[in-house]
């Protein structure tokens, strides 16, 4: 994965990088990531309803896919203190074993309080998988594309959240093969774990801070990126969940309303590459008129924000014109996506080993809060007032984005 000679340390007491094609690593990772997703995706919506099939409360239920959520948030902070202990490598496999054995569980044992346990301790791994494999993503990236490998990477981690869902269909939801199926996809994942080769020790390993005084570390010294973080969950994650009663808060059938979660999440997959590509180029521009890559990143960074801007200031005509809640819900899954992935390339650009773990846990964790608190704000407000209080919100939120990032503009890191 990387040329770069391999430091005394667990994961370097040979050298082996020089053995191994530069891009394998960065293959490996894509690949366990992608199957590992995959099977996740198809096999929570199906314990979900399978749990609703056998008669469990729907708060009840809600609780349980609340709880894979908790699990991520339970673990991101301590990332960093896992991947100094055992080593990069060692935690990526880790957190592809740990959902293998999970589902096992599941196949094991119809006990409820067992599934709540098996779904914590999946989270947790999911977590711990989604943080430390953006941060490996982001730091052996080609210096030169690191924008363009990162576009890649969050794209194919967006495909995975419709494919899952689509295999699921296919099999069928109430059919017992369908937890067979995420456990092979699972297991493929732990394979193509397996094969990623030995990395460099972090040069940092034995220096930075870890856990949660490293994460709080990480936030003071870029409040910036991690608040833009913020608003791209806020957007691109939070929002599109509850486009459905946006939807049908205007008047909209029920399954134009669920269109408008598709409308989202197409976007999303449809730009971040592109952004990438995008400030790669800028960032190498002959004639330098954007300056360096973080004068280039931040422009992006504030172009993004001044879309979700202009595009709640058209929330109070599309009571009128219900056709205009489609390409507003593209333009904010487009730019809350793009977000992430400018801030991501950013961190990945500045730092390396633990410290990089440490700043991608407080962007996980900032756009999980983002994700999180749009749907239980934005249901609020469409439920008490729909015609003012749910545009002030979003509003505010994406007035505040542009103000950070324009009052940020010339102050560097």
């Amino acid at each position: 994965m990387s040329e770069r000679p391999l430091p005394p340390g667990p994961e370097a007491d040979r050298p082996s990088s020089d053995a191994v094609p530069p891009r394998l690593g960065l293959y490996a990772i894509f690949g366990s990531t992608f199957f590992e997703l995959v099977g996740y995706f198809m096999l929570t919506p199906f314990l979900v309803l399978r749990l609703h099939g056998d008669g469990v409360s729907t708060a009840v239920v809600g609780l349980f896919a609340a709880t894979g959520w908790l699990g991520i948030f339970l673990m991101t902070p301590f990332a960093s203190a896992i991947t100094q202990r055992l080593g990069r490598r060692p935690t990526l496999w880790l957190a592809a074993t740990v959902p293998v054995l999970t589902t096992v569980g599941f196949l094991s044992t119809a006990a409820l309080p067992a599934w709540f346990a098996f779904n914590l301790v999946g989270g947790m791994a999911s977590g711990l998988r989604w943080v430390l494999a953006e941060a490996v993503v982001a730091e052996f990236a080609p210096p030169g594309q690191r924008g363009r490998t990162i576009g890649i990477f969050e794209t194919m981690v967006g495909t995975t959240f419709v494919i899952g869902p689509a295999l699921l269909a296919w099999v069928g939801a109430d059919h017992s093969a369908a937890v067979w199926l995420a456990l092979g996809l699972m297991g493929v994942g732990l394979g193509w774990s397996l094969a990623i080769p030995r990395l460099p020790a972090a040069a940092d390993a034995h220096s930075a801070r870890i856990g949660l005084d490293g994460v709080w570390h990480a936030f003071l010294a870029h409040p910036l990126t991690m608040a833009i973080g913020f608003i791209g969950g806020f957007f691109e994650s939070g929002i599109t969940s509850i486009l459905p009663l946006y939807g049908l808060a205007l008047g909209l059938g029920a399954a134009a309303a669920a269109l408008l979660v598709a409308s989202s999440g197409l976007s999303s997959a449809l730009t971040m590459l592109p952004a990438g590509v995008l400030a790669d180029r800028l960032a190498h521009h002959p004639q330098q008129r954007f300056g360096d890559e973080f004068a280039a990143r931040h422009l992006i960074m504030k172009a993004c924000a001044g879309i979700t801007l202009v595009a709640t200031l058209v929330i109070p005509f599309v009571a009128g014109l219900p056709w205009l809640a489609a390409p507003v819900a593209f333009l904010w899954g487009g730019a809350g996506g793009c977000l992430y992935t400018m801030v991501m390339i950013d961190i990945g650009s500045r730092e390396e080993g633990i410290t990089l773990v440490n700043s991608t846990a407080v962007l996980v964790l900032s756009y999980t809060l983002g994700g999180v608190l749009a749907p239980a704000l934005g249901a609020a407000a469409l439920q008490w007032a729909p015609t003012l209080g749910f545009p002030a919100l979003l509003m505010g939120v994406a007035s505040v984005g542009c103000w950070l990032l324009w009052r940020g503009s010339g102050r560097g890191r």
